[in-house]
């Protein structure tokens, strides 16, 4: 699941929405053009349902990174195992994350479990750096979302052409992907130059 957030940069309700129709694994492509979201009803339930991308920009396809790749490859391997999904959404079905009960990862549980991760390993580390005598090395709080900038950061670092990351990300305004570039390249420029301290002679 991790796998997916870091290596597609998508949203969690279009990553929990996934179906292996969506993939393409002949030309290694993942097909976006739906979310899952968990809503509150009028009568006080909460369901979840099946929307489509507010903008067109929503709808895009992501090439797989070989560490996707293997990953879908395990799940599916895994979901032999286990069992297809149970779950049917809006005539939607064949969801690629499920639980051990096979029903679809809800998006607030992801959230939960990422908490559960970062608050057992801050109470490791505070113990084990007491014991130590060091200060300790905290994870600050981050959410499934969190993933999703991160992805997007280190493909700004790692890519020029503004549109291409716009369309990866599914971003309807170039501006919310111009500010991400900006924020990732000012970080890579201070690195360089940091890394050029002592290496060129200028008095």
């Amino acid at each position: 699941m991790f796998t997916l957030f870091l290596g597609t940069g998508c949203r969690v309700g279009e990553i929990v929405g996934l179906r292996w129709e969506d993939c393409d694994f002949k030309q290694r492509i993942i097909n976006i053009n739906h979310t899952l979201i968990y809503r509150l009803q009028d009568d006080g339930r909460v369901e979840y349902h099946i929307t489509t991308p507010k903008t067109e920009a929503g709808i895009r396809e992501i090439p797989m990174m070989d560490e996707v790749y293997d990953a879908l490859i395990q799940l599916k391997n895994w979901q032999v195992l286990v069992g297809d999904a149970h779950d049917e959404i809006d005539d939607y079905s064949g969801f690629i994350l499920t639980n051990r009960f096979g029903n679809v990862c809800n998006p607030h549980t992801i959230n939960r479990v990422i908490e559960r991760m970062y608050k057992g390993y801050n109470k490791q580390e505070t113990e084990q750096a007491r014991a130590e005598g060091r200060q300790p090395m905290l994870i600050r709080h981050f959410s499934v979302h969190n993933l999703r900038h991160t992805f997007c950061t280190r493909f700004c670092e790692n890519e020029t052409n503004l549109k291409v990351i716009q369309d990866i990300m599914g971003h309807a305004d170039i501006t919310t992907t111009m500010n991400i570039y900006a924020e990732a390249t000012k970080e890579k420029k201070q690195e360089a130059m940091a890394n050029l301290n002592g290496k060129i002679k200028i008095m």
